[in-house]
């Protein structure tokens, strides 16, 4: 192990550890409510590791959130009380590592009918999910199995962006070269977290991705579905800011002027537990990250003294979203899936069970 290997594994350790040390920052009023979600879910794995979504759709996808929900309650893939969960998930996805052909390095499983016309969002939370154990793997040969299997999704990523600076279902050469937002989110945050752990990202990727996003913004301050696209989304204006704070730009204008739509769309106050959005579950796992971030000062400190920065804090979200998730849970635990994908109770308890352990800051990825 390379001295800058075992560092990367010993801060994953020291975050594990801090976090199970800081579970009481999770408000007491909400920790049942996470305790079920986290029980629900392990329930519904399936004995080989995996979890899949309404009628086992979207496998890769729905086995990395899951896996990154009981990552977030403090387990690694060698200690807690989740332990054995995360290492079933890690292996499942380990073994949908492709090798060889133009596929080589693809996390995924492309010939499932649900993932064939879209195997980027897995590959991108494959990536995600296994950057975020590789820190704790202490098995020497399994370390470098995983090395080299992030090493290869890494380069797979970086082939499959279009030469605008976005990222599509498909790769760039099965696409035709096309781009859509929120799989450029999904693949960025992957990157961030290969980085985090210690694998090579080339910068001119993320520099690229840059370029990207603010040539699809709008004029009112909203991210596009795609480059060609007119369409304005406030779930991918709100994934844009996660990843650009993922980047470590937190002052850019980019980002205030993406965090006023947000604000005007998806509101503090009015939306939440309102009439659905559209693609909530999505929206408020970017939005949530960006509010978590953000802090209660952390508007003007960034922006300045501004009419948002007494709206925009994380404890005024977060007691509206979380009291709205609360009450809207499901008596087994679970959060009814609708909106969004459409994939069900999976997605949408796997996605609010993160947002609500945003507090524990136990992953690099989404601490401040």
């Amino acid at each position: 192990m390379t001295v800058r290997m075992l560092g990367v594994g010993l801060l994953a350790g020291c975050f594990a550890t801090s976090a199970a040390l800081r579970a009481d920052e999770i408000p007491e009023k909400y920790r049942e409510t996470v305790k079920k979600a986290l029980s629900w879910l392990v329930k519904q794995q399936h004995k080989d590791g995996h979890w899949g979504a309404n009628a086992d759709q979207s496998p890769v996808s729905m086995t990395s959130l899951a896996g990154m929900a009981l990552l977030m309650e403090g387990s690694t893939v060698r200690d807690g009380k989740y332990a054995p969960n995360i290492r079933q998930a890690a292996n499942w996805l380990m073994e949908r590592s492709m090798k060889g052909g133009g596929r080589d390095g693809l996390i995924g499983n492309p010939d499932h009918p649900t993932e064939a016309g879209r195997y980027m969002y897995g590959h991108g939370f494959g990536l995600l999910f296994l950057s975020s154990v590789y820190g704790d793997e202490e098995d020497r040969d399994r370390r470098e199995k995983l090395k080299d299997i992030l090493t290869r999704a890494v380069k797979y990523s970086v082939a499959s962006q279009s030469s605008r600076g976005g990222w599509y279902y498909i790769s760039k050469t099965e696409g035709g070269d096309n781009d859509e937002g929120s799989v450029t989110i999904t693949q960025v945050q992957a990157l961030r977290a290969a980085r985090n752990a210690g694998i090579p990202v080339p910068k001119q990727a993320v520099k690229k991705t840059y370029e990207y996003l603010k040539e699809c913004t709008s004029p009112n301050g909203a991210v596009y579905y795609s480059f060609r696209s007119r369409s304005e989304r406030p779930a991918i204006t709100a994934a844009a800011i996660a990843c650009l704070f993922n980047a470590g730009e937190y002052k850019d204008e980019l980002c205030k002027k993406w965090f006023k739509y947000c604000h005007r769309t998806i509101g503090i106050g009015q939306n939440i537990g309102g009439p659905r959005i559209g693609h909530d579950e999505y929206t408020h796992y970017y939005f949530g990250q960006c509010m978590y971030i953000l802090g209660d000062d952390g508007w003007e400190k960034l922006y300045g003294s501004t009419p948002e920065a007494e709206r925009l804090t994380w404890s005024k979200y977060r007691a509206q979203m979380f009291d709205h998730l609360q009450r809207t849970q499901n008596a087994d635990g679970s959060w009814t899936g609708t909106g969004g994908w459409g994939v069900g109770p999976v997605y949408s308890t796997a996605i609010y069970a993160t947002i609500m352990q945003l507090d524990k800051g136990t992953l690099p990825i989404y601490q401040r």
